[in-house]
C-alpha cells in the first residue's frame, strides 16, 4: 500500500489479502497447512514491526516452534482455544490471553489449534534485517542477512529451493 497516496486510513481485516502456508523448506512446511494470515501492518504500511491476524483451522500450527536471537514477538488470542507449546510444556490459552516473547529468550514456542474450531489471534513482531531463528525439534535455522531469507541446516548449508 502506497501510503502517501493512501484515502483511507481505517480498513477491516477482511480487506487485506489473505496468505497461506510458509516458506518453509517442504520437509517443514506442512505445520501450517490450515493456517491464514492477515499482514495488517503491511497494508497499513508498516516497517519497523509486523502485524498479522492470524486464523488457524482444527489441527493447524502457527509455526515450526521456534525462538528469535534478535526479534521480539507479542500474541494476542482472539477467539477459541490453542495450546501454547514451549520448552515448559503445553498451556491452554483462549481469548483475551496474550504471550510475550523477548529477542534472545531460548525457550522455542508455537501455537497448535487441537479444538474442533477455528482460532484466532494477533501477533506482532519486531523486523530486523539481520536475524537468526533457531528452530529446536528440527534440523533449521533461518538467517536473514540484510533482510534476505536463507533457510538453512543446522550446520549452516542451505535447503535447496
Amino acid at each position: 500500500m502506497d501510503t502517501k497516496s493512501a484515502k483511507k486510513h481505517a480498513f477491516r481485516v477482511n480487506d487485506v489479502e489473505p496468505s497461506t502456508g510458509t516458506g518453509y523448506p517442504v520437509p517443514f512446511a506442512w505445520v501450517a497447512d490450515g493456517r491464514v494470515k492477515h499482514c495488517v501492518g503491511n497494508h497499513a504500511g508498516l516497517n519497523a514491526y509486523g502485524i498479522n491476524i492470524v486464523t488457524l483451522q482444527p489441527g493447524a500450527a502457527s509455526a515450526q516452534r521456534h525462538w528469535h536471537e534478535q526479534e521480539e514477538e507479542f500474541t494476542y488470542i482472539l477467539s477459541g482455544e490453542l495450546l501454547l507449546i514451549t520448552d515448559d510444556g503445553e498451556e491452554v490459552v483462549t481469548e483475551g490471553m496474550m504471550m510475550g516473547f523477548p529477542a534472545g529468550f531460548e525457550n522455542g514456542h508455537h501455537l497448535v489449534n487441537r479444538s474442533d474450531s477455528s482460532a484466532s489471534y494477533m501477533e506482532v513482531g519486531t523486523r530486523c534485517k539481520d536475524e537468526v531463528c533457531h528452530y529446536p525439534d528440527i534440523d533449521m535455522h533461518l538467517v536473514c542477512k540484510d533482510g534476505v531469507d536463507t533457510f538453512t541446516h543446522k550446520d549452516g548449508t542451505p535447503y535447496d529451493e
